[in-house]
Formats: C-alpha cells, sequence, structure tokens
C-alpha cells in the first residue's frame, strides 16, 4: 500500500511539473476515460464546489510563462509588466508581483487593484491609454508609478500641469506610432497612424524638445506597441528598430532616455488540437511551442535594440494567462432545429463575449469525454441574443443535458470583458496551484446586481 501511494505520488509530481512546463495548456485527463483535471484537481470536484459557469486558472501554468520571458530576457535589464486589462484578479496579480513582475495599467481601476494586491509595486507600474483624467493622474503621481506612457501632447500638458500642482516630478515616455503593420484582427491591431493611439513617431523629436524645457517633466523613456495576438517576431523587431532610431537621435541632441518599453501583444495558438490523453495537453499545432516563440520574440527584440544599454520593458498579458484558463459550463439541453444541432450551455456571451465580439475561436472539450462519433453542432448561451454563440458548426463529440464542457485559452479577456447582461451574476473564479485549488472570486448574486439602484 506503502508503495503504491509514493508511485501515485510521483506520478503527480510529474503531471504537474510537466503541466507547468507544457507549450501550451495546463489542462489534461490523468487517464483514459478519467475527468479533465488542472494541476491535481478535477474540474467535476471544482463544478461540485463552486457551480457553474466558472472559471479555473493553473497559478503554476501562468507563473512558467512569465519564467520564458525572465530567462529570455535575462541578459539584459529587463522588466516584464503584465498587461493588467488582460486579466485582473487580484490573486493573480499577487501571484505575479511575488514572481517579480511589473504592471502596465491603462485606468485608474486598475491601478487601485495593483496597489490592493500588491501594495510595494507602484514603482513598477506604468500608466498607458489614450485618456487618462486628471484624477488618474493625481491618483499615479501620488503612487509613485515608474512612468507615464503619454499618447498625446494634450496629455503630456495635463501631466505637466498636476505635477507642478502636486510638486511632484513626472517620468514619462512619449508612445510613438511606428506605422507598422501587425496581421491580427484590426480591433486589436494598433501601430498604424489612422488608430487612435499613439503619437506619429516623426513629431516625437520636437516633443521632446519642449518637454526638456519643463522642470516638472523628466523625459524618461519611449514606449511602443504595435497590437495583439500577434503571432510573428518580425513586427516587434521592425517597431523596436524605429524607436532605438530615435534613442539614437536624441541622444546625440542630449536627451538621454533610460527606457525602452516594447509593449506587448506576443499571440497564442487558439486553434491548437487538444489531446486530454496527453501530459499538460501540449499543443499539437505544427511549429507552436510557448518557449521557442518567446525566444523568437527575445531575439528579435534584442537584435533592434542593438547599443541600446538602458532597460526594457515589455508588458504582456495574454500570453501568461490566456492558456491558463478555462470556462467551465455544464449542458442545459440539446436541441435540434432543422438541420441544425444546437448545445445550450449555462455559460453565455456576458461570460465570454471574444467568439460574438472578434468571432474568437476557443477549443471546447467535454470535461469527461463519452464514446461516440463527433457530430457537428453550435454551442450557444441561453442569453437572447442570436449573436450568444461560443462556436458555430463545431464538431464537437456527443454530450448530453448535464454533461460538463471547457472552454478552452479563456484565461484573458474573459472574465475582464464580462458583463451582466440579461442581469446574469457574473461567474465565480479558482486558482488551482498545485493540488490545491481556492476561490478567489465568490459568484455574484442579483442582491449585488441590484445593490447600487434605488427606485
Amino acid at each position: 500500500m506503502l508503495y503504491a501511494q509514493i508511485s501515485i505520488g510521483r506520478f503527480w509530481m510529474r503531471v504537474v511539473r510537466e503541466s507547468a512546463n507544457s507549450s501550451s495548456r495546463p489542462f489534461f485527463s490523468p487517464a483514459r476515460g478519467a475527468a479533465l483535471h488542472c494541476g491535481r484537481v478535477s474540474l467535476e470536484s471544482l463544478a461540485r464546489r463552486f457551480s457553474t459557469p466558472l472559471y479555473v486558472y493553473s497559478g503554476d501554468a501562468i507563473m512558467e510563462r512569465l519564467r520564458l520571458f525572465q530567462r529570455a530576457l535575462s541578459g539584459r535589464k529587463a522588466l516584464v509588466c503584465y498587461a493588467v486589462k488582460a486579466n485582473s484578479a487580484l490573486a493573480i496579480l499577487k501571484l505575479l508581483d511575488r514572481g517579480g513582475a511589473g504592471f502596465d495599467i491603462v485606468s485608474g481601476g486598475e491601478l487601485e487593484r495593483v496597489l490592493a494586491a500588491a501594495p510595494g509595486a507602484a514603482g513598477r507600474a506604468v500608466f498607458s491609454g489614450v485618456g487618462k483624467t486628471a484624477a488618474e493622474i493625481d491618483l499615479a503621481l501620488k503612487a509613485g508609478i515608474l512612468e507615464f506612457n503619454v499618447e498625446s501632447e494634450a496629455e503630456l500638458a495635463l501631466l505637466a500641469r498636476r505635477a507642478r500642482k502636486l510638486k511632484v516630478r513626472a517620468r514619462f515616455a512619449l508612445r510613438v506610432n511606428p506605422d507598422v503593420f501587425a496581421d491580427t484582427h484590426p480591433y486589436i491591431s494598433t501601430g498604424l497612424r489612422e488608430h487612435k493611439f499613439g503619437i506619429d513617431i516623426r513629431r516625437a523629436p520636437a516633443i521632446y524638445r519642449k518637454a526638456a524645457a519643463n522642470g516638472w517633466l523628466e523625459a524618461h523613456g519611449v514606449s511602443v506597441h504595435i497590437g495583439s495576438q500577434i503571432r510573428s517576431a518580425d513586427p516587434f523587431g521592425a517597431a523596436i528598430e524605429r524607436v532605438t532610431k530615435l534613442v539614437r537621435q536624441l541622444r546625440r541632441e542630449g536627451i538621454a532616455l533610460q527606457v525602452i518599453d516594447a509593449g506587448g501583444g506576443l499571440g497564442i495558438d487558439y486553434h491548437a488540437e487538444f489531446d486530454p490523453g496527453a501530459p499538460a495537453a501540449r499543443s499539437s499545432a505544427a511549429g507552436w511551442d510557448a518557449a521557442a516563440k518567446v525566444q523568437e520574440y527575445a531575439a528579435a527584440v534584442e537584435k533592434a535594440l542593438g547599443d541600446f544599454e538602458g532597460r526594457l520593458l515589455i508588458e504582456p498579458g495574454r500570453f501568461l494567462v490566456a492558456q491558463a484558463g478555462a470556462l467551465l459550463a455544464r449542458v442545459l439541453y440539446v436541441k435540434r432545429n432543422g438541420k441544425k444541432t444546437f448545445v445550450i450551455t449555462d455559460a453565455a456571451m456576458n461570460d465570454l463575449i471574444r467568439p460574438a465580439l472578434y468571432q474568437a475561436h476557443h477549443e471546447i472539450v467535454p470535461v469527461r469525454r463519452r464514446a461516440g462519433r463527433a457530430r457537428v453542432v453550435d454551442v450557444v448561451g441561453p442569453v437572447c441574443e442570436s449573436g450568444d454563440f461560443f462556436a458555430r458548426d463545431r464538431k464537437l463529440v456527443p454530450v448530453a443535458p448535464g454533461d460538463l464542457v471547457a472552454l478552452l485559452d479563456a484565461g484573458a479577456y474573459g472574465m475582464a470583458q464580462s458583463s451582466n447582461y440579461n442581469t446574469r451574476p457574473r461567474a465565480a473564479e479558482v486558482l488551482v496551484e498545485g493540488g490545491k485549488a481556492r476561490l478567489i472570486r465568490r459568484r455574484e448574486t442579483t442582491a449585488d446586481l441590484l445593490a447600487p439602484e434605488t427606485i
């Protein structure tokens, strides 16, 4: 009996270690016919404890992705600033803070979240976004953030006025627009002149010169961000090459910038096939490996930086958390209308809007597989909208009412973009680390939704 327990323990240690070092997803089935697990925790057990819809995250997978970047950039002064907008759960922010990450914020609310989860992390936070208010700027100045990524001359003028009022010198970086095309969805492409983001890189030298005469402003760095879900390293290299030329020009003029912020945007493979029997459910998509992608990205950025000896900031979000998370849902009905079959779940577009908003693809897998041939179905939710779907004309193995399904790669822009449409309380969230699962956000109640209103 003792030998059997030791063997089982060793098996699970190996599974967790392989899961943490996986090239793709941390969800797997430990044996044929067994339910999907995250770490040593069965997704069925989580559904029984916390009900559905339920977001489940692997803390081990998140930390391994962070370490991939830290190792790849270890030869340079670098700080990985997690893009809080991808998933702002306090427990995840605290986890990343313990791993030495900084934070990229885009609102005063996100700064408040960072300060709540990691009170000592303000000096590792950068503030991006095109519409910072005076109140948000004041909050960030008082907190002592690392720098403001300024996106317009008007914003820089406001920053100078608020800094003077508070008698605090404001460190800033201009977010320049390098006019580099990134092959991604038009809604998440940000590096062209027609986009609302950033300042034309050709205008930047004049703005830096003018700012140098203002004693309340410190030209600390330069920032660039060309978009999100970019799968090739080439656009990142092209953008940083143009930024590095700007830094050299400014240095010749006596303006020495200490930081280049390369932004985020490195993408993942949402279409990777899922093999529940493989340890850590490794990606089977040809040529996609997380560690290799990070190395490719780091090499492109390093080459473009050339002789720059200052500090490098990067702002990954999706790449750190997306594949570490899944949305767990229960099948309510299987319905046939004419030639169409609909699998109706208790999760809906208010829980995960990416398919409706971006036509995004999420792999959908049963938590415990049934025998039988796959058939073409639409996977939908109960919200009263035709756009409430997770997949259309998707091959899915048989499922029945009461079965659990997992929507994979939902750790980024899932809960962060959720809503209460149709007066639906938002899902609970669970963080799994090794063999332990803990609730990091309770499920909302209808009373929570009604509390701010008056009659």
